[in-house]
């Protein structure tokens, strides 16, 4: 009957794919599934072969009940979860054999379930103190849940410049990751889709969130706010319904609250929305490359506070940052105040060579030139040395390879077999990567340490509030004691406004009551200081 029927040859044959997790299968299955269709139909029976390589346990070894290292899978479902198992395999490269076990899996949800679920739980928290609901869609397909795009664009036309950018920005990001999803899946490479999906995530939760929380926490209902919760529910719902393939419950839990809820004439579940779309002729590539420069600033800036062992919260006087191009320059003057934020400075500069902020000394890489230039390694070792450091090493970050002429012959080395020694100038602290570099000036005054001190406090203050159980909102009076000429007590009276601000406290107290709702002794500086706090009416 089926061969009589070419509808159902051309619907179902040949297969998109077929796939197994034994390497033997090639040999077997697949081969005999090959010969015997190119015998009666001269036509292939599949597509694609997703071929994997063996499941093995987490020490490496075969899975065997008699060593105690074997996992049933309904097990291993309802222990450590569905969507988890599915992102372990879906994120795990098929040539490689997979390590899989209940540590596998902890990893797994750390690096991306949780995160996720933060981000989520962050947009809740925030939507419902507020009341906050979408303006829904109606004229367009029920099918594509969400705010319409006319309201976004409109929404996203926040009243702060910074704040507009960064919104418009991680539009263009999603819309960047759902292209790359989409080609990435269309290949059967979900491994490489996963790669996308987190590296969006991050962008998601470590710069976006982190960079608005100031607007989802001001009391008043501003155009700067409404353009926050407009910008990250859409991106949300679309970021949902990108992962639903992925992880299909907890997105479907996250749908229902954040669509659903909300719109009772959307689909019934995330699984039944239309994939989404968008249209590459239409990004921001040139704010995507500004962004994706701060953030790479960013990193740099706390790396360098980090090789000198100063924490984040201390701040500093300045950062330098040289870049390559006069585009570059120009995208880290316009956001030269995010990046102080970022990096915790009071200034940024940008220096126009790389020479002012280090100095530079190529070496060969003796255990992979001696070998290949034999007698001839020392001329090589020479021209290098006789080689302008600083345009040498700009030149093997832009290009990765570097061509130098030994006697009359030009030979190329590549990044690996050239060694590149780096020593900041007296007082700085640096670090560097592909044709960036970012210089932090380290010496600190004692304003600086006395604002140290104060954030300090911040921090300390509102782990006492998560430790006392106190909501979001709450206001709080805040009690301390200190001896009068202590540093910390000048750091108490210099910022005062900033520590109220920053923990919600009425007031700042210098004394401890005797029956207060949280109590606690912190070390701040080289010192201790009691404090101790009570909801304020």
């Amino acid at each position: 009957h089926y061969r009589e029927d070419p509808a159902f040859w051309e619907k179902w044959f040949p297969a998109d794919f077929i796939t197994e997790s034994f390497p033997g299968q090639f040999r077997n299955w697949f081969y005999s599934l090959l010969a015997q269709s190119t015998a009666l139909t001269r036509r292939p029976p599949f597509k694609n072969v997703l071929g994997f390589a063996t499941l093995l346990a987490e020490d490496g070894r075969e899975m065997h009940k008699s060593w105690g290292n074997s996992i049933e899978f309904n097990e291993a479902a309802n222990t450590m979860g569905a969507d988890v198992m599915r992102w372990l395999y879906l994120d795990h490269k098929p040539e490689q054999n997979l390590l899989f076990g209940y540590n596998k899996g902890d990893e797994t949800r750390r690096r991306f379930l949780i995160p996720l679920w933060n981000v989520y739980s962050f947009f809740v928290t925030y939507a419902n103190l507020d009341q906050w609901l979408p303006r829904l869609r109606r004229e367009e397909t029920v099918a594509e849940p969400g705010v319409d795009t006319a309201s976004l664009l409109d929404a996203v036309a926040s009243d702060v410049d910074a704040n507009r950018q960064l919104d418009r920005w991680i539009v263009a990001r999603l819309n960047e990751t759902t292209l790359t999803v989409t080609e990435q899946l269309e290949l059967f490479a979900s491994d490489r889709a996963t790669t996308a999906l987190e590296s969006f995530l991050d962008d998601l939760s470590n710069w976006y969130v982190r960079r608005s929380r100031r607007r989802f926490w001001a009391s008043e209902q501003s155009a700067d706010k409404a353009a926050a919760y407009t910008t990250l529910y859409h991106v949300l719902v679309t970021f949902t319904r990108l992962l639903a393939p992925f992880i299909p419950f907890t997105t479907e839990a996250i749908y229902q609250n954040l669509v659903r809820s909300v719109d009772p004439d959307a689909p019934e579940s995330v699984h039944h929305t239309a994939w989404p779309e968008a249209d590459a002729a239409t990004l921001d590539r040139a704010l995507l490359a500004k962004m994706r420069l701060a953030v790479t600033v960013a990193s740099l800036g706390r790396s360098a506070r980090s090789a000198a062992d100063i924490k984040l919260r201390q701040p500093l006087t300045q950062a330098r940052v040289n870049v390559g191009s006069e585009q570059e320059r120009q995208d880290i003057l316009d956001l030269a105040g995010v990046l102080a934020e970022e990096i915790n400075v009071k200034e940024i500069e940008v220096v126009a060579e790389v020479g002012e902020l280090v100095d530079y000394k190529l070496l060969p890489n003796n255990r992979l030139l001696g070998p290949k230039y034999g007698a001839g390694f020392p001329r090589v070792r020479q021209a290098l040395l006789n080689l302008d450091a600083e345009s040498a090493v700009a030149q093997l970050q832009e290009t990765g390879s570097l061509t130098l002429t030994v006697g009359d012959e030009p030979i190329t080395l590549d990044r690996e077999e050239v060694l590149v020694q780096t020593e900041s100038r007296g007082g700085l602290a640096v670090a560097s990567d592909r044709g960036v570099t970012v210089a932090v000036d380290i010496e600190l005054t004692p304003e600086l340490v006395r604002e140290g001190y104060a954030r300090d406090l911040v921090r300390a203050v509102n782990t006492m509030r998560k430790e006392a159980g106190l909501e979001i909102e709450d206001r709080i009076t805040l009690y301390y004691e200190v001896p009068a000429a202590d540093e910390v007590a000048a750091a108490l009276l210099d910022y005062a406004g900033y520590i109220q601000e920053e923990t919600l406290a009425r007031e700042l107290v210098p004394n401890l009551p005797d029956d207060p709702l949280y109590r606690e002794t912190v070390a701040i500086g080289d010192g201790e200081l009691a404090l101790a706090l009570d909801k304020a009416e």
